[in-house]
């Protein structure tokens, strides 16, 4: 049971004959106790005549899905088998990051018949978004009581990542296609695959001279010179890629009103988008002590789909990461030689000290490429020295920077790559490596 605002009011009117009987105490009194009970009585008469909300049969229609920022509706239907009209308040029981527009809604249904509620989602959290279900109350008509009553109606949408780096996509791909036309042809070595065969010229290397090629043109050529065939090489187009995205503590932190964990997604999307048309298998895994998510086996567009969804519900435990184990996760994907993208932190030695003790280990069997996310609001603090706050501020951020650079320099040292950049750019410099380190043949 539910109490208005109009009975307030009501009960209220009964102070009226106490301030005009003054010094009639006695009589006021009385006057104001039959005004309870009469109030109570029109109370307890316009609750039996409200309609029993446990009589109301709910159904819920919301999509499954929805990329974070954008703006849904979900839809309830309320059908009354009450032999009395509903005239009442619903409210919606949506999680605060659900972003529902309007919670609580007016709502009037004639007795067997369904109304709808529309209610506007723009969730600002990524995973699942649930409602458990919704709280009716039923006023009388005289809307002084009303019955209440939580009824189930659960309801889950589930917000996936932005992908708002997809921006940069169409500019990589060009680039990609130029790279495949100028590489196509005479990379010779270990990890490549045969192209053509060809006509030696001064210059070619001689260990590329396919013999039996020889022996076969100076045959088809009888009685002509025979000349020389080699083989020429493309790089190889099913390369493995294994992205893990570090799920511990450090990558919790808020940089440029992002954590951490959605840049280190972004930048995954990005590259796994660009080396998918590129025809390179891509592995993810995310990884602190234990595995929070991992797709394999997928390409192309079900690749997209499977690490959006993965990833939708995985956020940051508050403990450190254990990178000796995941080495064996990474041996466990591949025994190929890979690229290993680790997304991750290297602000300080101490915790990165980690990463370094596995790095060795990694970079013997595959190339290893570091992504980290770098503060903005640090570079800015370096320059600003007015007064003495700022100086201290300054000092500060030179000496984050400095930590940076000897974790850097010690990946360097060990075999591993290093990406640095801020929320917004991480993305695209990772997706230019690739594309660097794929066109310098180190894949």
């Amino acid at each position: 049971m539910a109490v208005s605002g109009r009975f307030v009011l009501l009960v209220a009117l009964g102070v009226v004959p106490v301030v005009l009987l003054g010094e009639a105490y006695r009589q006021a009194e009385l006057t104001l106790v039959l005004w309870l009970l009469l109030s109570v009585l029109i109370g307890i008469v316009d609750l039996i005549l409200a309609a029993s909300p446990r009589r109301l049969v709910i159904e819920r229609v919301l999509p499954n899905r929805v990329r974070l920022g954008e703006t849904v509706s979900s839809e309830l239907f309320i059908t009354n088998e009450n032999r009395r009209a509903l005239r009442g308040l619903v409210r919606d029981a949506w999680q605060p990051s659900a972003g529902a527009a309007a919670t609580r809604q007016s709502v009037t249904v004639p007795s067997y018949e369904r109304r709808m509620l529309r209610t506007t989602l723009t969730p600002f959290r990524r995973g699942d978004r649930r409602t458990a279900g919704i709280t009716v109350r039923s006023f009388g008509p005289l809307g002084l009581w009303a019955r209440q009553a939580t009824l189930a109606s659960p309801g889950r949408i589930r917000v996936l990542p932005p992908f708002n780096s997809r921006k940069h996509l169409p500019s990589r791909l060009a680039r990609l296609r130029e790279l495949d036309g100028a590489t196509s042809v005479q990379i010779r070595g270990q990890g490549t695959e045969f192209d053509s065969l060809r006509e030696y010229v001064r210059g070619d290397d001689v260990r590329s001279i396919d013999w039996r090629a020889t022996a076969r043109q100076g045959d088809a050529r009888a009685g002509h010179e025979q000349k020389l065939m080699i083989r020429t090489w493309r790089p190889e187009r099913d390369r493995r890629i294994v992205i893990v995205i570090d799920t511990g503590r450090t990558q919790a932190a808020r940089i440029d009103d992002e954590p951490r964990i959605d840049t280190s997604i972004e930048a995954s999307l990005l590259l796994a988008a660009l080396a998918t048309r590129a025809g390179d298998r891509i592995d993810l895994i995310a990884w602190d002590r234990r595995i929070r998510g991992r797709v394999t086996g997928a390409s192309g567009g079900e690749l997209l789909n499977r690490m959006v969804d993965t990833m939708a519900t995985v956020d940051p435990e508050l403990l450190e990461t254990d990178w000796s184990s995941m080495a064996a996760q990474v041996r466990a994907v591949t025994n190929q030689r890979a690229l290993v993208v680790l997304l991750t932190t290297i602000d300080t030695p101490a915790s990165a000290s980690g990463l370094l003790s596995v790095l060795p280990q990694l970079a013997q069997r595959h190339t290893v490429l570091v992504a980290a996310v770098s503060d903005p609001e640090i570079l800015r603090a370096v320059s600003e020295r007015g007064d003495r706050d700022e100086t201290y501020r300054a000092a500060s951020a030179e000496r984050s920077l400095l930590d940076m650079a000897r974790v850097t320099a010690a990946i360097t040292r060990l075999g591993g790559d290093v990406v640095t950049g801020s929320p917004s750019a991480l993305p695209p410099m990772l997706a230019d490596r690739y594309l660097a380190l794929k066109a310098a043949g180190r894949l």
